[in-house]
């Protein structure tokens, strides 16, 4: 079974890379970009047979290593 996490910051959390994306992107003549964020997306194979064993796994996973839950949500999608 393929798992793909998605983490990003919480609203109302400072996102410095995506501030600085964001005046890159209006440096090179973009200038209609507008709260940009920046997130990280995590992908792996994982062997189980049971998509419910599964999920419980994986967030097991972000809520011990993949995220940092105090300021960064995540997403997990199995397929």
């Amino acid at each position: 079974m393929r798992a793909k996490v998605q983490v990003f910051l919480k609203p109302g959390v400072l996102d410095v890379q995506g501030k600085a994306v964001e005046q890159a992107l209006h440096g090179l003549g973009w200038p209609s970009v507008a709260d940009v964020r920046v997130g990280k997306t995590i992908e792996f194979n994982l062997a189980a047979a049971d998509p419910a064993a599964a999920e419980v796994e994986v967030k097991a996973m972000c809520e011990k290593l993949l995220a940092n839950t105090v300021i960064e949500s995540y997403r997990v999608e199995l397929a």
